[in-house]
């Protein structure tokens, strides 16, 4: 078989199983010979060659007699990559021009060298170059830059949290770009918690759980996204446990997300929680107006090559920060939404225009948040109760809590100061405005305060 008739082979077969099969389970892969009506597929690993046999291997055959193989069965056989160059080959894999891998393809690969380790696709969106940096995320951003450095491992592991459409995955897949880019030999595996638990629970029931074990700690950098997803899973936890002390007994790096701290993660084992807090835990902050505002900046200059030069008014893009605070991808898909259709229908993007065009997106992101709502959350919080709140009792235990719900009330509600300080026992507009700017004087200062905010914000706006 040629190089081209491997090539359209393969083409088939990511159209059939789709893109996420197909990088995970067939481009590792490599056709070895055909012979009396038997194909010999070459796998890395038994743990893939067991999946691919059982999940597709009669895709595998159908597609190679598509092009005329006349083959009447497929053999998988593990041969390490390293192996490979010394087996009679009946066909180069490697594609020809015009069956060049798709960029997630690529991407994938890069990211896992020998195609041995079946990690996420990274996206080539998500790079460093691409992360528009401000006070909320800039911890995080000069943290995820010094892993990525690929240096000796200073803080292990990093740990990322924080709310959807933060950064938390930009930044992951931005390290896995970096760290190949700088060293092509590492092993870097990204993967979600989801993906571990899936893959352990295939090789339990395959009875390859020792090429699991081997297979996720031979790796250089593990990367799991979103490990929340591992709470109350009591053997997925026993094994990402043992999974992360054998690789920081190496000295491996391992870099993890959430979308909550370690600490906050119902049903997580304790003593994950304590092996997760161990390294460096970054909290990416809710955005900011001036964060906003420069993320649609870049995104309408990334619109503007896509779409053609259309035109937007200044206003559009400040109007948007404003009124989209709770999530990034929803800011930008909202921009997007503005492109596309002015460049449908020939128009400039106007004010009036986003206001009629975004209307659904602009009500879900109006969800009122009410003065009683956020002091029963402040409250709850700080373990006091809602009648001492709004009470006359100055205590310190009780009067910064209460001027943080202040501080709220004026931050997350339409409601004037006379309104809320009528909801606050009757007090005068002036008492309020001194709570509100003693909060804002303590955020600079106060670390533990500032993170009580942003965790008083997500639950406000989830």
């Amino acid at each position: 078989m040629t190089k081209n008739a491997w090539g359209k082979v393969r083409s088939k077969l990511r159209e059939t199983v789709g893109d996420h099969n197909f990088i995970t389970w067939i481009a590792p892969l490599e056709l070895a010979d055909i012979r009396d009506g038997v194909a010999v597929i070459d796998a890395p690993t038994n743990f893939i060659a067991n999946w691919v046999d059982r999940n597709f291997a009669d895709h595998i055959q159908r597609a190679l007699n598509s092009e005329g193989a006349g083959l009447h069965r497929v053999q998988i056989r593990v041969v390490p990559k390293s192996q490979r160059a010394a087996q009679p080959q009946a066909a180069d894999s490697a594609e020809a021009p015009d069956t060049a891998p798709h960029p997630a393809a690529s991407a994938a690969a890069s990211a896992v060298p020998g195609d041995e380790l079946p990690g996420a696709p990274l996206d080539q969106r998500y790079t460093f170059d691409n992360f528009v940096v401000g006070k909320p995320n800039a911890l995080a951003h000069a943290a995820a830059r010094r892993v990525a450095e690929g240096a000796s491992v200073t803080f292990n592991p990093l740990f990322l949290y924080g709310g959807v459409g933060l950064g938390k995955t930009h930044l992951m897949h931005a390290i896995a770009w970096e760290l190949q880019q700088r060293n092509p030999e590492a092993r870097v595996l990204y993967l979600s918690a989801e993906q571990f638990m899936y893959r352990f629970v295939q090789a339990l029931r395959e009875k390859q759980i020792m090429d699991f074990k081997s297979l996720f700690r031979s790796v250089d950098i593990l990367m799991v996204d979103d490990v929340q997803f591992i709470a109350g899973k009591e053997s997925t936890q026993e094994e990402f446990f043992h999974t992360f002390n054998a690789l920081i007994d190496q000295n491996k790096q391992i870099v993890i997300s959430a979308d909550r701290a370690p600490g906050e993660i119902k049903d997580l084992e304790d003593r994950i929680k304590s092996r997760l807090q161990s390294g460096l835990v970054v909290d990416l902050h809710p955005t900011d107006y001036e964060l906003r505002l420069g993320i649609l900046q870049q995104k309408a200059d990334l619109n503007r090559a896509n779409y053609g030069d259309v035109s937007i008014a200044p206003d559009v893009l400040e109007f948007l920060a404003h009124r989209i605070t709770t999530n990034v991808r929803v800011l930008e898909g909202a921009l997007t939404r503005l492109f596309a259709l002015a460049s449908l229908l020939g128009r400039e993007i106007t004010l009036d225009m986003a206001q009629d065009a975004l209307a659904d997106i602009l009500r879900t992101s109006d969800r009122k948040v009410t003065v009683e709502e956020i002091q029963r959350k402040v409250a709850d919080h700080y373990n006091i109760r809602l009648s001492d709140m709004i009470g006359p009792k100055r205590l310190r235990t009780i009067a910064r809590p209460r001027q943080i719900a202040m501080y709220l009330a004026k931050h997350m509600t339409t409601r004037s100061l006379p309104e809320i300080g009528r909801r606050f026992g009757g007090r005068d507009h002036t008492t309020i405005l001194h709570g509100v700017r003693k909060v804002e004087e303590l955020r600079g200062t106060d670390s533990q305060l500032a993170e009580d905010l942003d965790l008083l914000r997500r639950l406000l706006e989830s």
